[in-house]
């Protein structure tokens, strides 16, 4: 199958090609016919998958053939839970709209709202977003919502764990009851079939891949290690092997810090992204990455979502997730593309547990292998980490902490319960 039997305009086969691309992915093929003949689409699909164009094509196609040239009211919103995620997404409308007569923008928060109202004000098509910025923006009558034509939710299972459910039933009442709705998730559970279920009207129901599977191309590997001994290990590891381009996962932002400390200390180029890092500084540690002058990017699961490595060669759990299907996303960012890629996971006695949670959903035993001088503590205790250790383990409608809300009292003209929920919404933008 070939884009162009997929429907599309010249103008989107032209920009496509310029990308390279030739042949569409499996979540491509399922997803962008049904959403072109205007029906609400469900899709499961993995990071890494060509998801994102699966929206962003159909979704532009379908705008362009109805063009506002004069006043553009926002036609499409896109929402993302992360700021990382939006601006990858928004990269790929600008990059997919270059030869057609759209404008589009992107707001999240951690940086300046002045440049983003004013692009808004100038017009725009489609807008991607976070759900704190574009709350807080509409609140305050810098945007409408009330011409949108079609609804993405991307990650919708990661909008769920993070706590916004309450803030998507919002924006659900600031667009209008007649439009297309387009709902992206990594699973099909019973929190997000119950969600599809207020938002999609009839969806047609796509899958890119079988549920809960890993690629094939990575290889998976288990070191056995005393907790004390894991930061000495994954120092060894990068340095004998000479790893250039290493994604590292720690369950905690200060774990992060930590790490990244003694790593600079041990002669390794390493940095952290996490919620407590400002909006520039994540995005010159993912730059410096991407380039070649970081070699080790220690990340928490929230601050990691959405990133975009091509080529990635390296994945290091170096604490393994208590949720089993995070293993699976945080895996699938290397072997991509038809590259080989290593996912390394560090388990000590206290991860046994959910060690066997994760071969369980993979289906498979995982390959164990022990480093002399690097033995796990026998005497360890193999009681699973307490949840409190997991932000992920907080019930969905009690949202992490996270900054202190900067919203001013006179940003809103409604009741003090609706500016709890915005500084809340704030307050995640401003987290990851």
């Amino acid at each position: 199958m070939s884009f162009q039997s997929l429907g599309l305009s010249e103008a989107l086969l032209k920009a496509i090609s310029k990308k390279g691309y030739t042949t569409p992915s499996p979540i491509q093929q399922k997803a962008i016919p049904p959403v072109l003949e205007g029906h609400d689409v469900l899709a499961s699909a993995q990071t890494g998958t060509g998801k994102t164009a699966g929206f962003t094509l159909p979704l532009l196609h379908i705008l362009s053939e109805n063009p506002k040239e004069k006043y553009r009211p926002i036609r499409a919103l896109i929402l993302t839970p992360t700021r990382e995620l939006a601006a990858q997404v928004y990269a790929n409308v600008k990059e997919y709209s270059e030869f057609l007569n759209l404008r589009s923008a992107v707001i999240f928060g951690g940086v300046n709202q002045k440049p983003q109202a004013a692009t808004i004000r100038q017009g725009i098509d489609v807008l991607v977003a976070t759900p704190g910025r574009l709350i807080d923006l509409e609140s305050q009558g810098l945007l409408s919502l009330k011409r949108v034509e079609i609804f993405v939710l991307d990650e919708a299972d990661r909008m769920l764990d993070m706590g916004f459910l309450r803030d998507i039933e919002r924006v659900m009442k600031l667009m209008p009851d007649k439009r297309q709705n387009l709902m992206f998730s990594a699973t099909f559970s019973k929190e997000i079939r119950k969600l599809a279920n207020g938002i999609l009207n009839h969806p047609v129901q796509v899958e890119a891949t079988p549920e809960n599977t890993t690629v094939e191309a990575i290889t998976q590997k288990v070191f056995r290690v005393a907790k004390a001994k894991k930061t000495d290990l994954i120092i060894k590891l990068i340095t004998d092997g000479n790893w250039k381009q290493v994604l590292v996962f720690n369950r905690t932002k200060h774990g992060a810090n930590k790490l990244v400390e003694k790593m600079i200390k041990a002669g390794i180029k390493a940095a952290a992204i996490h919620g407590n890092k400002s909006q520039g500084a994540r995005t010159k540690a993912l730059a410096g990455f991407k380039s070649g002058s970081i070699s080790v990017l220690v990340a928490t699961d929230i601050a990691a979502r959405g990133l975009d490595i091509p080529l990635l060669p390296h994945v290091i759990n170096f604490e393994i997730p208590n949720i089993s299907e995070d293993y699976v996303h945080r895996i699938g960012r290397t072997g991509r593309a038809g590259a080989n890629g290593e996912a390394i996971s560090l388990v000590s006695a206290d991860e046994t547990t959910f060690l066997r949670d994760i071969e369980k959903l993979i289906g498979m035993k995982l390959p164990v292998d022990i480093l002399e001088g690097f033995e796990p503590d026998p005497n360890a205790s193999t009681a699973p980490i307490k949840p409190g250790q997991n932000r992920r383990q907080q019930p969905r409608n009690n949202k992490p902490k996270g900054e202190k809300s900067k919203s001013k009292g006179n940003s809103s003209s409604n009741s003090g319960g609706r500016n709890r929920t915005k500084s809340k919404s704030r307050n995640n933008d401003n987290r990851r």
